[in-house]
């Protein structure tokens, strides 16, 4: 083994040599702890445009990511939430582009966001190369030209979404407004943070075009900016097309950016409120320091260790651990510009009391304060520290979003160094001195109790008139010297072809598929085992689950909190999880790290001792989790709708409930595992730093012991018939939105037409641009998003289209969803323009499902669980392009049938009933409970179907 190893590290070194960075090493107390060392170029522009380019050349795929310095922070009392208004706007069109952004960009297989934080809005795009230059034009246009293509009606309809999303992120989720309380309680009145992100609705409400307009010309300027490219790209010719699009844009206003201020408090406050939850939460929060701040690391590593090691934090191990008194414990040192907090937050299980495991977290940070932490502790919080840093440079998105960062907070896009740097510097008597000097008396603490929401504070009036304005901008002239009108035409396609899968069978059986990728030092295992929950006998679901949940709770030679601290030692992760048709183990590690953990990641698949205390353990957090189910509107459809659909007694329609949760015992648990987790049923995935000669002996000594079985049969499911459409609907008094489910049974994954259907579903729902997306959310400002999908399975899985909506626009809603899920099918069918657009968007953007080990991981994924042909990835693009709008409109037809599909709606009854009596599919309305059970006095849904 040994020589094996090191041909394996002499071809790491080999390859690191070639890649787009190589690993600095520290020379100080933690020798072996690596710094990456991206390459980059950087420049400005003379209009003060801040440019970064790093070159990545692994996929033919490239990040562009624009960083404005402006975010809620700036925004003024009576005018607040413009930041992330903005985020929204800017989407809607621009002079020479009049229209929605995600057209140009969506057909060359774009993927395409922004996000608003209290100190910056980010946009961006990670699209195929030759898409750079029309990123680079839309980006371009939209910061110099956006105003005169803003309307009332646009400000309108995107006031409308934004409304939309702060109901479907804030005021319908449990616990959802207790960032905001907290926020206000904490900073002053006056502070930039005192108000949340997404601001006043009655602000947004009062905006004007002139208001939005002068925040525009403010902020939204070249020398305001920040613009990172990474990946496959001539930086020359990138250089000439930045100068090209941007150069032009005139300088605006200097902005003058306000300085760190942290607020102190002179007292302890306690505020409760009331949710409409299961369960209470506490949240503990002190002051700290802005972002950059000496005491940033070590209060980071004290966050760590005491609520964020995977089972070897401080809080896991006192209130989940060694008693099970908590659902969930954590703690976070989230940082920002002008200020930072230490956050505590602790749900307690049911009947325990929160001043009772605040007292046991306290006597924790006391012990922490008194004693310090560990030598162990803090390596393994450096550990995690560095394999996170690397794991998360795998995508171009990421790395240009990553430089970006670094530049736009510290000036420097390499100063990612020295912040890592510092946290490997961080001593135990560092995180001892920044637990006293800030885990202090006076703190905030915030309770969420079971009972009717807490009613949003009415919003003081504001007298905008009486507000200082932002001054007022001239616009200045742009003069280029090409027709921005002109879209660019995007360059020939790129040629990808994804690394084929290197085919191997062990002595035992076991098949192993190993795709080499050396650009960064990772290596991924994950092991794919046919057969999970669909295989457990009725009134054991949850089964699948919690083998795979125990599989890393211990084995014959380690305890839970010996496996998780070695894996900590390492920086590594292995996990195992239960599916509805498979399992899985997987290991994610440093490539020098790898010996080491397959040394931990075979003892866990073949040794696992499947404790009764962490049985017992798993089962109460897994009731809790079930109890706060049914709080959340989405989940609740989530269990609601396949039960529906397919009966209780489907395997595709049960759902585990705390009847089934306490019948699991360790036989039951042992009894799958010996009946799925055997070589004969099972393939293993290799990606990354290794290759098959040097990986193959090490695995076959590893898992010799490992022997064949005869695993449970695989049978495709029975596909019940449909039924007439029903209406259901699950009451949530007072939810602020209703979510809208509407189907029917699918098909299964080996259908010939998986094609077709996914072309016909990305026109449909599937895609931003979507029909279903772009009539509730960008025509009518229902939602903040809308969308349908086909769930493959081995057997035929369902179809689900919907969204969340505004409670009072519920009838409008679901009208509008059936008319188009029926005009689909013969009175619209699809257009040529909508056919090759999709077709465009999946076959360019399929090099993006191979930036990263894991995405190559799950993409084999489905070739081993559905038996997938070994060419069904390099001929993928080729059977894309082999669907006609003959086929779309067949499959079209063949599986969609409105006049067949289940509604659901979960939503406030008292209001949302009236409103659907008169609708032509809604002749019977079936009241549920939150389980999909009928509820007394109304028709049995079991009758329905």
């Amino acid at each position: 083994m040994r020589r094996t190893m090191n041909r394996l590290a002499f071809a790491v070194l080999a390859a690191l040599a070639l890649c787009s960075w190589a690993p600095a090493r520290l020379e100080a107390q933690d020798k072996g702890l690596t710094i990456p060392d991206l390459k980059v170029e950087t420049y400005k522009l003379a209009n003060g445009l801040e440019v970064i380019l790093h070159e990545d050349h692994t996929t033919p795929f490239v990040g562009v990511n624009l960083w404005y310095k402006v975010g809620s922070k700036d925004e003024k009392p009576g005018r607040t939430g413009f930041a992330h208004l903005f985020e929204h706007l800017m989407f809607q069109g621009s002079e020479h582009h009049d229209s929605e952004y995600f057209g140009p960009l969506e057909k060359l297989g774009a993927q395409i966001n922004g996000s608003t934080n209290t100190d910056r809005t980010n946009y961006y795009e990670a699209l195929p190369t030759n898409g750079l230059e029309v990123a680079l034009w839309l980006e371009s246009d939209r910061m110099g030209f956006l105003l005169p293509a803003l309307t009332q009606g646009k400000l309108d309809n995107q006031r409308d979404v934004v409304k939309n999303e702060r109901r479907q992120r804030v005021d319908n989720v449990p616990y959802g407004q207790s960032r905001e309380r907290l926020d206000e309680v904490l900073y002053p009145s006056d502070h930039p943070y005192h108000h949340s992100v997404i601001g006043s609705m009655a602000d947004l409400s009062a905006a004007s075009l002139e208001d939005v307009s002068n925040f525009f010309r403010t902020y939204y300027s070249p020398n305001n900016a920040s613009l990172a490219i990474a990946g496959d790209f001539d930086p020359t010719e990138a250089r000439k097309l930045v100068e090209k699009y941007f150069g032009p844009i005139p300088k605006g206003p200097e902005v003058t950016k306000p300085e760190p201020s942290v607020p102190v408090l002179t007292e302890s406050q306690h505020i409760t409120m009331t949710d409409a939850v299961q369960l209470s939460l506490t949240q503990l929060v002190w002051p700290t320091v802005p972002t950059g701040h000496p005491d940033e690391a070590p209060l980071d590593a004290l966050a760590s260790i005491l609520g964020q090691l995977p089972n070897e934090n401080r809080l896991f191990r006192a209130l989940q651990y060694d008693k099970q008194l908590a659902a969930q414990a954590s703690a976070f040192h989230p940082t920002a510009n002008l200020g930072g907090t230490f956050r505590v937050s602790i749900v307690p299980q049911k009947g325990q009391k929160l001043d009772d495991l605040i007292a046991i977290s306290d006597a924790e940070i006391d012990r922490l304060k008194k004693d310090g932490p560990t030598e162990d502790e803090v390596r393994k919080v450096k550990n995690s520290v560095e394999s996170s840093s690397i794991f998360s440079l795998q995508t171009a998105q990421n790395k240009s979003d990553f430089l970006n960062r670094y530049n736009v907070t510290y000036g420097d896009p390499l100063a990612y160094k020295a912040e890592l740097a510092r946290n490997y510097a961080v001593t135990a008597d560092d995180v001892k001195r920044v637990a006293n000097k800030y885990l202090v008396a006076n703190r905030i603490r915030l309770d969420v109790n079971p009972g009717p929401k807490t009613p949003r504070p009415e919003e003081a009036e504001v007298d905008r008139a009486a507000q200082s304005p932002l001054p007022k901008v001239a616009a200045k002239p742009i003069e280029d010297s090409f027709d921005r009108d002109k879209e660019p035409a995007p360059g020939p396609n790129p040629t990808f072809q994804p690394a084929p899968a290197v085919r191997r069978k062990l002595s035992n059986g076991l098949e192993v598929l190993i795709v080499e990728r050396h650009n960064l030092p990772i290596v991924a295992l994950n092991l794919v085992v046919k057969g999970g929950e669909t295989l457990v006998p009725i009134g054991k679901e949850g089964l699948a689950p919690l083998t795979g949940s125990l599989l890393t709770e211990g084995t014959t030679t380690r305890n839970s909190l010996q496996l998780a601290g070695e894996l900590a030692e390492l920086g590594a992760s292995i996990d195992g999880s239960g599916g509805d048709e498979s399992c899985s183990l997987s290991l994610t590690t440093l490539t020098r790290q790898l010996p080491k953990a397959l040394d931990l990641y075979t003892d866990v698949l073949l040794h696992p001792s499947f404790p009764d205390k962490e049985l017992e353990r798993l089962r109460v957090q897994r009731l809790a989790a079930l109890l706060r189910r049914s709080d959340n509107p989405p989940s609740i459809a989530g269990i609601v709708f396949p039960k529906i659909i397919y009966g209780d007694k489907h395997p595709y329609g049960r759902y585990d409930t705390p009847e089934s949760i306490k019948s699991l015992k360790r036989d039951d648990v042992v009894a799958l595992y010996k009946s799925l987790f055997v070589p004969n049923n099972s393939a293993l995935i290799v990606v990354g730093d290794t290759t098959p000669d040097a990986i193959i002996p090490v695995l076959e000594d590893a898992l010799k012991e490992w022997k064949p079985g005869s695993p449970v049969a695989r049978v495709a499911p029975e596909t019940p018939e449909s039924s007439p459409v029903t209406v259901f609907l699950v009451d949530k008094p007072g939810s602020a939105q209703s979510i809208l489910s509407v189907g029917q049974v699918g098909v299964p994954r080996n259908t010939p037409d998986y094609f077709p259907i996914s072309i016909m579903n990305a026109v449909l729902g599937g895609q931003f641009s979507s029909r279903i997306n772009l009539n509730l959310r960008e025509d009518k400002g229902y939602t903040y998003g809308a969308r349908s999908g086909f769930s493959f399975r081995l057997g035929a899985g369902p179809f689900q289209a919907g969204a969340p909506v505004k409670t009072e626009d519920t009838r409008p809603a679901l009208i509008e969803l059936i008319k188009e899920l029926t005009d689909i099918t013969g009175p619209r069918p699809v257009t040529d323009t909508e056919l090759a657009f999709a077709k465009d968007r999946v076959v360019k953007g399929f090099p993006s499902r191979f930036e990263s080990v894991n995405g190559v991981a799950s993409a084999l994924d489905d070739v081993v669980l559905y038996d997938l042909p070994a060419d069904f990835y390099t001929t993928y693009r080729d059977q894309v392009d082999a669907v006609t709008k003959a086929d779309v409109e067949r499959v079209a037809k063949k599986y969609l049938d409105p006049s067949r599909m289940a509604i659901l709606i979960v939503g406030d009854r008292a209001k949302v009933e009236p409103t659907l009596k008169d609708l032509p599919f809604a002749k019977e309305i079936q009241i549920l409970d939150t389980d999909g059970n009928p509820v007394a006095g109304t028709p049995k849904a079991d009758e329905a179907n």
